[in-house]
């Protein structure tokens, strides 16, 4: 190899050491937190830096659930959910990963989530962080 491609290889090969933590950070940054009604939640967790930033944000959240099927507990997203107190509906969505941190007035609550056609729920009180609804 000449000088001339040894330094183009040195060249892209800090270009890629760039990108990488760039595109883990956008990644994370792409974990948005949405309000609905009282309630605040945000979802992810598919990839590690995801669980990564959920992990760094639970502190601001009253309530984690982690949705997961199999013996394995492999991760599921894209599951409906729903948030009822006292036989209210309080939020509804779609979970866009398997970790789901969710800021609510102080109480219980049944989370109600949909996968596949699938109905799970699972009673929650306010300060519960590892609940799990396992298909």
């Amino acid at each position: 190899m000449n000088q001339q491609h040894l330094r183009l290889a040195a060249l892209i090969g800090a270009a890629m050491a760039l990108a990488c933590p760039l595109q883990a950070r956008a990644a994370a940054d792409d974990l948005v937190i949405r309000t609905m009604g009282p309630v605040s939640y945000v979802c992810g967790g598919v990839a590690e830096d995801e669980r990564q930033a959920l992990a760094a944000r639970e502190k601001d959240f009253n309530i984690g659930i982690l949705f997961t099927q199999g013996a394995a507990g492999e991760f599921l997203s894209d599951v409906a959910v729903k948030l009822v107190r006292d036989e209210q509906e309080v939020a509804t969505f779609r979970a866009a990963g398997p970790r789901c941190l969710i800021r609510a007035p102080e109480g219980s609550y049944n989370i109600e989530a949909t996968y596949n056609g699938q109905a799970r729920s699972i009673k929650v009180s306010t300060g519960t962080r590892n609940a799990q609804l396992r298909w």
